[in-house]
């Protein structure tokens, strides 16, 4: 059974359909919990429920926090690790997501960029599957 396809065209990335978005970058480290979870996780699990697509988790070595301290990992402690979690998503879907986190009481530090983003190529933008 083929999948419905967005109303939108402009707001999934068509080729050749540039959308204007931002940057969302939200930083964290390990030892962070909200609702027993590690937060990089919960997050993750947030930006699946509201259908916002294309969020990538990394984690680093070491960082210094806006707390001016030194972050890092250690071989036999690795809950100090920084995490940031980078999503391209569109005004709208960001607005969702900082209103959950302020249900939530969720204190995280973000870094917010406008873009513009899309996809090249012949074929166009994937076909998404459903969560």
């Amino acid at each position: 059974m083929p999948r419905p396809r967005h109303a939108n065209t402009a707001a999934r990335g068509q080729r050749g359909a540039a959308v204007q978005g931002f940057q969302l970058t939200l930083f964290t480290i390990e030892n962070r919990r909200h609702h027993g979870k590690q937060l990089s996780h919960w997050l993750l699990q947030i930006l699946r429920e509201l259908r916002i697509r294309g969020a990538t988790h990394m984690v680093a070595a070491e960082g210094i926090g806006h707390d001016r301290r030194f972050h890092t990992w250690h071989f036999l402690e690795l809950a100090d690790r920084p995490e940031e979690i980078t999503v391209i998503a569109t005004e709208e879907e960001v607005q969702r997501l900082f209103d959950r986190l302020a249900l939530e009481d969720v204190q995280v530090f973000y870094a917010k960029t406008p873009v513009e983003f899309g996809f090249l190529g012949k074929s166009g933008a994937p076909e998404t599957q459903s969560p």
